[in-house]
């Protein structure tokens, strides 16, 4: 079975972006779907068994729209859509890319890159709270902050405020040199990382001496009220559920709240609870808080990435289920 796309009336930098480097892109593609696909005279001709011809023919045509529209055909991006129509979600990433949120110093845009994400996006336009959980590389910081910086410069803010627990990752870093500021900052360099990359060092700089950006550890938080802003609290699995209770209960009028965090990378210590889950347990269903969860399809760094995170899930639910298991025997075995 052959399924064709006419593509007569495309340019060649497009057909070539879709095509990849050497033709990469086409033998990705080939390989997933089992199919062979050859481009001859403006005719892109996809021949398979099955359903698979139809399923590379819908692949093909978002990729060349998206090749259209300029966007880069990355191996993630390429990877994304392929598992887009392969779980016959509906949800496509044809309406997520559009909504660019801010660009880059180097002026590349900002946009959500996922069906996870442009949900995330969504919420941080509607909600005053919003959590955001989920594993590394699906942009819930980095997103978080474009926003704040695109309010930023609408003036609907007057000032950032970025704050994450000070907690070492399952290391100890001992006494460190320097001032107070100095021996916090390395708990804060990701924030600030995103903060040079979407406003730019000197603007960051400048707004940080007048007081418009603050980026401090959680602890600071005690005893605020906090007007008019846009606060960002980081690694929020890392609170417990009096440090959390504490952050909420400093949100003012006028205010934007996001809260990230990632569950499987929890650095308290053994058996504390983290008030990440315990918010969500009190929170949810609240009016105005919402809480999005991204999964390993939202990630969007190199594609091995996704692929450790996935792992690292189905791992961590076996082990789960075993715990339970043992669990319930004990229980059983003392019950008799």
């Amino acid at each position: 079975m052959t399924e064709r796309i006419d593509i007569s009336g495309l340019g060649n930098d497009i057909i070539q972006a879709v095509a990849g480097s050497c033709d990469r892109n086409i033998s990705y593609i080939e390989k997933k779907l089992g199919t062979r696909i050859s481009i001859r005279s403006g005719v892109i001709s996809v021949e398979g068994e099955g359903r698979s011809p139809g399923e590379g023919v819908s692949l093909i045509r978002e990729l060349l729209r998206l090749a259209s529209e300029g966007e880069d055909i990355d191996e993630q991006k390429l990877n994304y859509t392929f598992e887009s129509i392969k779980d016959e979600s509906g949800e496509f990433i044809t309406s997520v890319d559009k909504d660019v949120i801010c660009h880059t110093v180097q002026g590349k845009p900002v946009k959500p890159k996922t069906v996870g994400q442009k949900r995330y996006v969504d919420a941080m336009e509607r909600d005053m709270v919003v959590f955001g959980i989920g594993p590394a590389g699906t942009g819930k910081t980095y997103l978080a902050i474009a926003k704040a910086v695109t309010a930023f410069k609408k003036e609907e803010i007057s000032r950032i405020i970025l704050t994450r627990p000070a907690i070492e990752a399952g290391e100890k870093l001992g006494f460190l040199p320097g001032d107070l500021q100095s021996k916090v900052d390395p708990y804060l360099r990701p924030l600030y990382d995103a903060l040079y990359a979407t406003m730019g060092a000197d603007a960051f700089q400048k707004n940080t001496e007048k007081g418009l950006i603050e980026v401090a550890p959680l602890a600071y938080m005690r005893g605020r009220t906090l007007d008019n802003a846009f606060i960002i609290l980081d690694e929020a699995q890392n609170t417990t559920p009096a440090q959390m209770k504490m952050f909420l209960t400093r949100i003012g009028f006028g205010s934007k709240v996001v809260i990230t965090g990632d569950r499987t990378q929890k650095d308290l210590a053994e058996g504390a609870v983290s008030g990440l889950d315990v918010a969500q347990r009190v929170l949810h269903g609240i009016e105005g808080i919402s809480f999005i969860t991204l999964t390993a399809k939202d990630v969007v760094r190199h594609p091995l990435v996704q692929k450790i995170v996935k792992a690292y899930e189905e791992y961590e639910v076996k082990h789960e289920g075993r715990r339970e298991r043992r669990d319930k025997r004990k229980r059983r075995d003392k019950d008799t």
